[in-house]
């Protein structure tokens, strides 16, 4: 039995961050014909959920790079992993100091919010208006981010490599936490996002494997967030507009996501 597991922004989703009516279509019409199919992405339900609606899918996602894993059809969370609330102070005194201020993403019960105490640059500003425009996102604005009620479970920052760097560097020194750093696909920013060291690709994809008793799973990605799903996989698949990292430990490469790659991918495997 096989899995076929698909990150989204640049992979699986064109450059408007969009399932194209042929991808959606192609999806739908192999899942219905016994395609084991799902997604691995760094975004929340929220987001993920609304790209995803027209596509059937019926095995559960894996978002928020391992953080939490969603099972569709019972519309509940299977796995949420949360931040150590030591680290969750450690991680504010570093940003007072460093002067930075990221998107803080907390759970209470199954109920997710997003918190922030400023917007610093304008990636953070066109984050903040695509996922309130086009999701219906609410954010929470506050001025002491530690005082937050709920469970955090991850934190995103948004800014220049030069700015971000130190944070990575003195987050790698706690082993409890793990990070993701990676070029924005859709600007000139980075991405740093912090979450416990029990959650990541590789382990979502380990969890699926384990539970489902897949024999082999065949992964696809274009960045750096998917070297641990890579890792989990019997088959990695980058797709043409790739970063060269994933290019050169990949075993085939395909098509951009701009042409339908993965889906044309599928397409011609299912029906081979």
């Amino acid at each position: 039995m096989q899995l076929f597991i698909s990150d989204l922004d640049g992979t699986l989703l064109d450059r408007n961050a969009e399932v194209t009516e042929y991808t959606e279509k192609a999806l739908n019409e192999l899942i219905s014909r016994g395609l084991n199919f799902t997604i691995a992405t760094a975004r929340t339900y929220s987001s993920a959920g609304r790209i995803l609606a027209g596509i059937g899918l019926r095995l559960p996602l894996i978002l928020m790079n391992g953080v939490l894993i969603y099972d569709p059809v019972a519309e509940d969370y299977e796995v949420i992993n949360k931040l150590p609330r030591g680290d969750v102070e450690r991680i504010v005194g570093l940003c007072e100091k460093l002067g930075l201020s990221p998107f803080i993403y907390l759970m209470n019960g199954s109920v997710m919010s997003t918190a922030y105490r400023e917007l610093t640059n304008q990636a953070m500003v066109d984050f903040y208006e695509e996922r309130v425009r086009k999701y219906g996102k609410a954010f929470i604005h506050t001025e002491k981010p530690a005082e937050l009620d709920g469970d955090v479970i991850y934190f995103c920052f948004l800014d220049s490599y030069e700015k971000l760097h130190p944070m990575k560097e003195a987050l790698e020194q706690i082993d409890s936490l793990k990070t993701a750093f990676y070029h924005d696909i859709y600007g000139d920013e980075w991405y740093l996002e912090v979450f416990s060291a029990a959650a990541s690709k590789e382990s979502g994809v380990r969890y699926l494997r384990e539970k489902y008793g897949f024999e082999k799973i065949t992964a696809f990605g274009d960045n750096l967030n998917d070297l641990p799903m890579f890792a989990a996989s019997d088959e990695k698949i980058a797709v043409s507009n790739a970063a060269e990292e994933l290019l050169k430990i990949s075993d085939k490469v395909i098509g951009a996501n701009t042409d339908d790659g993965v889906a044309k991918y599928l397409e011609e495997e299912f029906d081979g």
